[in-house]
């Protein structure tokens, strides 16, 4: 069964998300790491929360594996990607692992 890994970058007060890295340099290094275990890869751009609300989040990453064990190897070889992390944002990503149920 396919499943799935969410990095949400919340937005905190003062946080700082540098989106031209995270799409020139730090999905690059996603693909190199963790490429051959990812069967798809998408890229949300908070702009709101809703009609006149700011967006509650600077970006969401939905990574989708074909199963939980593609899931381990990927995040067995993350390191350099892990690592990369403080080079484009402030914030502490959250993380969510999920099924894929449609």
């Amino acid at each position: 069964m396919p499943v799935s890994l969410q990095v949400i970058y919340p937005v905190a007060e003062g946080s700082t998300f540098d989106h031209d890295y995270y799409t020139s340099t730090h999905m690059p290094l996603v693909a190199e790491h963790m490429g051959p275990h990812i069967q798809s890869t998408l890229v949300t751009k908070g702009l709101a929360g809703g009609p006149d609300v700011p967006a509650g989040y600077h970006a969401v990453a939905t990574i989708v594996f074909a199963d939980n064990d593609a899931l381990g190897a990927a995040m067995g070889a993350a390191g350099p990607v892990v690592a990369d992390i403080p080079n484009f944002t402030s914030v502490q990503p959250n993380m969510l692992i999920g099924e894929v149920i449609g």
